[in-house]
This record gives structure tokens, C-alpha cells and sequence, in this order.
């Protein structure tokens, strides 16, 4: 079973149109190579894998079969 999550209502603030457009990092003046390399940060904070040491796909649990029709 899942453990329940709780939403953290501290890690956010309500904030006008203009307040978020000078808060956000992800703006069209930062460069696509920049952007994915911070969404990638991101994501691997959220899952809990190191970026440094990356993890090899396991071939060995996944099989392919030929499906006949």
C-alpha cells in the first residue's frame, strides 16, 4: 500500500502574473540545453537517482516476442 501524501502548503506563495514572471527560471532568455539540464535536476531529485552516476537499464527483465496474427 502507498503511504498518503500530504500537500505541503508551505512550499508555495500566491503570487500575481508579474511576480511569477520575474520568479521564473525557466525563461525564454535561458538557452534549451540550460532548461533541460535544470528539468533533469529536478527530476532527479524527485525520483531519488544521482545524476552523476547514472543507472543502467536492466535488459535482462524485459523480453520481446514476435506477435502472430
Amino acid at each position: 500500500m502507498m503511504s498518503d501524501y500530504k500537500f505541503d502548503r508551505t512550499a508555495f506563495k500566491i503570487q500575481t502574473f508579474e511576480e511569477a514572471d520575474r520568479a521564473n527560471v525557466f525563461d525564454k532568455s535561458v538557452p534549451y540545453a540550460e532548461r533541460l539540464r535544470q528539468a533533469y535536476y529536478l527530476i532527479s531529485q524527485a525520483y531519488g537517482f544521482s545524476i552523476s552516476d547514472e543507472q543502467r537499464m536492466d535488459k535482462t527483465i524485459f523480453s520481446c516476442r514476435k506477435f502472430d496474427s
